[in-house]
């Protein structure tokens, strides 16, 4: 009776086992190429932090900060004789 049944039992078994390794493979396909663009998001996010990197450097530098403060607010180096000194 029993060995009337084990082809139907390893048919059923050959067939999940299919079917699982075909689902493994997709979704092993779907994770690799959601890890791909992860990465190249990665990239592009490193590339434009770079960017904000230059132009914050380029927005706070010692010279344009000088040139803003001659031209738009009036602002001039002390000669010598305006300078104050204030002990402690």
């Amino acid at each position: 009776m029993a060995a009337r049944w084990a082809p139907v039992v390893l048919l059923a078994l050959m067939v999940a086992s299919a079917l699982g390794v075909a689902y493994s493979v997709h979704e092993a396909r779907r994770l690799t190429d959601r890890s791909q663009q992860l990465q190249r998001q990665q990239a592009q996010l490193e590339t434009r932090w770079g960017q904000l990197l230059l132009e914050h450097s380029t927005w706070g530098s010692y010279a344009r900060v000088e040139r803003l403060a001659r031209e738009e607010l009036g602002m001039k180096l002390p000669v010598t004789d305006e300078r104050v000194m204030i002990k402690p």
